[in-house]
């Protein structure tokens, strides 16, 4: 089985917060963008909380990210997968992504949060290791997947409204380092 490879980061050199996912998922490779499922919540969410919503052409999304700050990127930099989802990951296959290079490059960088578990997973899992205590507080949200549908929209955004009041009331149950 071929590695499929994830995309570059999407990152001002001022960025404060950084957005990790694990690894895009099939729809997403095939036309080459972020959070490209159709059912996938990510950017409406963007769009309720930055103006940066799926009826936005794809760039002035990332423009608009990066505008208010945010970096965009995932863990894995390439693995074997038999499907779309993160369960499909071939386990001794991941390659993790150069955060060593990236975080050099974006100092800024004051807070990590992960889109699900399998991002936090992953990180904790291929790149924690090699930096120890030397990063910046990480937190888990609910992941934007469609096949993470246990908690509704609603719920998802009230906890990724972190992003732009991290000290939101509605949030906190979900702002916490880890």
């Amino acid at each position: 089985m071929p590695l499929e490879y994830g995309f570059p980061p999407v990152a001002a050199a001022d960025a404060r917060i950084l957005i990790l996912g694990s690894m895009p998922g099939r729809a997403s490779l095939d036309v080459v963008r972020y959070y490209a499922h159709p059912r996938n919540a990510f950017w409406r969410i963007m769009g309720d909380l930055l103006g940066a919503g799926p009826e936005l052409p794809y760039e002035l999304r990332l423009q608009k990210l990066t505008a208010a700050g945010i970096a965009l990127w995932d863990v894995i930099a390439a693995c074997e997968r038999y499907g779309s989802l993160d369960a499909d990951i071939v386990t001794g296959s991941v390659q993790a992504n150069d955060f060593a290079t990236f975080f050099a490059a974006h100092p800024g960088i004051t807070r990590i949060y992960f889109n699900g578990t399998a991002a936090e997973a992953a990180f904790r899992r291929h790149v924690l290791p090699e930096f120890g205590d030397r990063l910046p507080p990480q937190w888990r949200l609910p992941s934007t997947s469609p096949a993470h549908a246990a908690r509704g929209y609603a719920e998802k955004l009230s906890a990724w409204s972190v992003l732009v009041a991290p000290d939101k009331a509605a949030a906190a149950a979900y702002n916490r380092p880890l």
